[in-house]
């Protein structure tokens, strides 16, 4: 049982993170083999076949889901920003077994295994200057949340003020880079598989993205911006940020009440939920097409709930400025969709998004794009659903196997990627995060009404 005691880091050596990676093979190789049978089966199972395939697929989500639990959760960083993703985004796990795969993950959201008490004191006497039971007036050694790069402590001020102090785990930053590393390595190893995919520049904007994300400064600047957007929404909370307690590896902010996502979800009155729905929603669609400011990962973890549906927003750490021309170009797409000009619609995605009309994968991404309109395209009340946002996944991966898999051929062929905007990297990440969490609110509102106005009008400047 030593083992099950909190570490005082990560495992940062490129070597030792790969080979806790690889650790997981032996069960994400069932785990494929047996939906690779599902994908290429040649003809109709019987009735018997079919509830065995089933039942070893149940077992295969289960021991995966667990594997990943425990490794991704020991590993934090970029291993552990996947377990999230996989944890809540609906469509990523087998038909049929999502409910079982994200539930046995739904600890990675926000209670990832945590580090040590005296690991945490080490870090905040290092970049604050003293013990924690001397800079605050109070401080719970356990934390309440962990995740993935770093894990948060109740405290009260000298002052008496109840704050969430989030401190970086130790050595965080080698972790990710050796990560970052393999990754490239990787990539350069299927160089043309890879160019195919647009892969590298995927992965220099992923880079950019991460790294920044380590520096708490820069979050709480972020948190400090996104406030001043939402100013005037009252159904918007922010904590505030106490700069005397921040630096780049510890960050402070006043205490956040309310509820946990699936607390929410689960008790929360349709009112409520359709509330806290379109708080969401002004809060990513608003900041992003009205000032550029991309809040980049829309997951659970990220929210607490009060009982009449005001959210309050954490971790502005993954936030991606973007650039206006990129911004005015995606309105010109939504504008199109909005007015059906659908001439002007496809011209915006062969200009904006890179689509070629000339390619065989021309009529899945155009289609694809116009299925992710859909709640903005909608006149009247959008109801949100498991079922839509799985499909947000399974149309984009259907239609890519169909290119890919085709009658007579043995051998699969990858389709074209478009090689969309090094920027819109992360904005393909919100598109299908932001589609689950609403799913499970339930969330019934007319989105049309609410993002006209902003998708209509040009890029303001960001307000000092």
């Amino acid at each position: 049982m030593a083992d099950d005691k909190p570490k005082d880091k990560p495992p940062t050596s490129r070597l030792g993170r790969l080979a806790r990676l690889a650790s997981l093979a032996p069960r994400a190789s069932a785990f494929a083999i047996e939906g690779a049978k599902r994908a290429l089966g040649k003809g109709p199972r019987s009735e018997d076949e079919e509830a065995a395939a089933k039942e070893r697929m149940a077992v295969e989500v289960k021991k995966t889901a667990e594997a990943m639990l425990k490794t991704l959760g020991e590993m934090k960083g970029l291993p552990l920003k996947l377990g999230q993703m996989a944890s809540y985004i609906d469509g990523l796990a087998p038909p049929g077994h999502e409910d079982k795969f994200q539930a046995a993950l739904k600890k990675l959201q926000d209670k990832a295994p945590p580090l040590s008490a005296e690991s945490a004191a080490q870090m905040i006497k290092a970049e604050l200057g003293a013990p924690p039971e001397e800079v605050f007036e109070k401080w719970e050694a356990m934390p309440f949340a962990a995740a993935s790069i770093g894990q948060v402590h109740r405290a009260v001020t000298k002052s008496g003020e109840p704050v969430a102090v989030k401190v970086q785990y130790p050595g965080i930053d080698k972790a990710i880079e050796n990560d970052l590393k393999s990754i490239s390595m990787l990539e350069a190893m299927i160089k043309p598989l890879s160019r195919k995919l647009n892969a590298a520049q995927t992965l220099d904007e992923i880079r950019a993205v991460f790294m920044a994300e380590l520096d708490y400064g820069r979050e709480a600047e972020m948190a400090d911006l996104f406030r001043r957007l939402n100013t005037d929404d009252p159904d918007i909370l922010i904590s505030e940020v106490h700069h005397s307690l921040t630096t780049r590896r510890v960050l402070t902010t006043s205490f956040a009440e309310g509820v946990g996502y699936a607390e929410f979800c689960e008790k929360g009155s349709q009112a409520a939920r359709n509330r806290a729905g379109e708080a969401i929603w002004r809060f990513t669609f608003r900041s992003m097409l009205r000032y550029g400011a991309l809040y980049a990962d829309p997951h659970p973890g990220n929210y607490r709930f009060l009982p009449d549906g005001r959210v309050h927003f954490l971790d502005f750490g993954c936030v991606k400025m973007l650039p206006p021309d990129l911004v005015d170009g995606m309105k010109r797409y939504m504008r199109a969709a909005l007015d059906n000009d659908w001439v002007e619609f496809d011209r915006a995605c062969i200009e904006v998004l890179g689509y070629d009309p000339n390619d065989e994968s021309w009529d899945l991404y155009r289609s694809y794009t116009m299925e992710l309109m859909m709640p903005l395209t909608t006149k009247g009340t959008w109801v949100c659903s498991r079922e839509k946002s799985r499909e947000t996944v399974q149309f984009l991966a259907r239609g890519i196997k169909s290119l890919a898999f085709k009658e007579g051929e043995a051998i699969p062929n990858i389709p074209h990627v478009p090689k969309m905007p090094q920027d819109f990297t992360f904005v393909n990440r919100l598109q299908w995060g932001l589609a689950s969490v609403m799913a499970g609110l339930g969330t019934e509102a007319s989105f049309r009404t609410i993002s006209e106005p902003w998708i209509r009008d040009g890029v303001h400047p960001i307000p000092a």
